[in-house]
């Protein structure tokens, strides 16, 4: 059994664990209203660019003529993948749900006689996929130097996946990032980037449509070459917030948790402690006693 010392070492332990797990708890709550808030922020815009390119795209017939980006490379035997993952831990199974997420799909295009690649954006997510994938990773994206991941981190990614793209080094690129739900869920989503899918034209009142009577200047095809590297750029810009909130959501939830776990083995050892104390108080005053009848 540890001695009175040592248990009083552990518990003092345990409550500076539980002070740093119950700051990091705060700032987390901190941080993700603002994460929150840009994250919803950004999704009217996508949806709205998303219908304007579903507008586009329901007047024009994809052909060999076609912008790149919509009309693809005829093939789909190279797959990148790109994972987006955080560059601070802490924050429970965040990261490694999202590397699940690739790996999983990753093993079902191999399974289809794909060859596999990965972009990998952030630090946690490496160690695992360069363990297992060490000669599949094409490119290691770094957000380290950057306190929060923004449009210019999200242009910069874009440049260099169609930069990739155009140089043929692979044929369909896949996006793997946490969609925010809420403090509690966070979703892995799996989201086709390249070729762009041409989305479908919402039928909302407020959206529109493929019936709407619009002339466009100059025409469909080159409006859409336009816009394709806009539209990637801001689907990569909203998977970096959805990331941002959904870690901080994580963090917190993660850090409320070990804080009461903290809490819960505080009070274990402190049984234990007093225990140990009073068997140690009792075996004394009994070899007092002891000692007295003896004389």
């Amino acid at each position: 059994m540890a001695s009175l010392k040592e248990l009083k070492g552990r518990i003092n332990s345990v409550k500076s664990t539980q002070k740093i797990t119950k700051a990091k708890q705060m700032v987390a709550a901190a941080k993700l209203r603002k994460a929150q808030a840009a994250a919803e922020d950004a999704r009217p815009y996508a949806t709205r660019l998303a219908q304007v390119m579903a507008s586009l795209a329901s007047k024009i017939t994809v052909s060999e003529n076609s912008p790149k980006l919509l009309a693809g490379t005829g093939s789909d035997k190279v797959h990148l993948l790109v994972v987006a993952n955080s560059d601070k831990g802490l924050c429970g199974a965040f990261n490694a749900n999202i590397v699940k997420a690739a790996r999983v799909k990753a093993q079902e295009l191999e399974a289809q006689g794909k060859t596999v690649l990965f972009y990998l954006v952030g630090r946690k997510g490496r160690p695992v996929i360069r363990r297992e994938y060490p000669d599949q990773i094409a490119h290691m994206f770094d957000t380290s130097d950057v306190r929060y991941p923004g449009f210019n981190e999200a242009e910069r990614v874009a440049d260099e996946l169609v930069a990739m793209y155009e140089a043929g080094k692979f044929d369909v690129a896949h996006l793997f990032y946490a969609k925010f739900r809420s403090a509690l869920v966070q979703e892995p989503t799996d989201q086709q980037i390249i070729p762009v899918p041409a989305p479908k034209a919402s039928m909302d009142s407020g959206s529109l449509t493929s019936d709407a009577v619009t002339e466009y200047e100059p025409d469909e095809e080159e409006i859409l070459a336009a816009l394709l590297p806009r539209y990637l750029k801001t689907q990569l810009f909203g998977a970096l917030l959805e990331n941002a909130a959904s870690e901080q959501g994580a963090s917190m939830t993660a850090m409320d948790n070990a804080t009461r776990n903290a809490g819960d083995l505080i009070k274990k050892l402190t049984i234990v402690y007093n225990r140990t104390r009073q068997a140690a108080i009792t075996t004394e005053l009994v070899e007092i006693i002891a000692g007295a009848e003896a004389l």
